[in-house]
């Protein structure tokens, strides 16, 4: 079990090191805002990374949405998905699964918020097929393990990796199927997870 304290720590040192001036930390009003907007709370990690480490802009490649504010931010994209997916003949964004970095092409690293732990799932609208499910697969058993993975520079999305000491590709979410028809939601509500 990884310790949060030292990993915010690891955390927070790379994003300085690597992003450059960081956004300031969501205050803990905000992020309590946030919960009560999405109605559901964010997994533990999660809400520290936004109130201790920065609101955003660190992290693999694309780097995290803000929580919230100016331009595309979490609850926003949240919303976006949960409204698109709820327009179409097969729905395909559950409730509770947080869009929180955009790696581009439509895709998102997702943060399963139903999950204590932070299940990070990788979400490709390419792999969309007769079931929104398709489009679902699981990034890291949690967010500890996925911040670990970017830390140590072994992420799927590496492109300069030679495959070496790589982490395996996402392999499909099994409970997508299920999580997606239990709690599709009405057109024009965000939902409660």
């Amino acid at each position: 079990m990884t310790d949060a304290n030292d990993l915010l720590t690891r955390v927070a040192a790379k994003a300085e090191a690597s992003s450059g001036p960081l956004p300031p930390p969501a205050s803990a009003e905000a992020v309590a805002e946030a919960e009560r907007t999405l109605g559901f709370a964010l997994p533990p990690l999660l809400a520290r990374l936004y109130r201790e480490v920065a609101d955003g802009g660190f992290g693999p490649d694309y780097l995290l949405l803000p929580l919230t504010g100016q331009g595309r931010t979490v609850l926003g994209e949240y919303a976006s998905e949960r409204a698109s997916s709820a327009g179409e003949a097969t729905p395909y964004w559950p409730a509770g699964v947080l869009p929180v970095l955009d790696w581009g092409c439509g895709m998102y690293a997702a943060v399963d918020c139903r999950e204590e732990t932070g299940t990070v799932l990788l979400f490709d609208p390419n792999a969309l097929d007769d079931d929104g499910a398709d489009a679902w697969f699981v990034d890291a058993g949690d967010l500890a393990t996925w911040l670990e993975t970017w830390l140590a520079g072994t992420g799927w999305y590496r492109e300069d990796d030679d495959g070496g000491d790589a982490t395996p590709d996402p392999m499909p979410w099994e409970a997508a199927a299920g999580r997606i028809a239990e709690d599709s939601p009405e057109p024009g509500r965000v939902g409660r997870a």
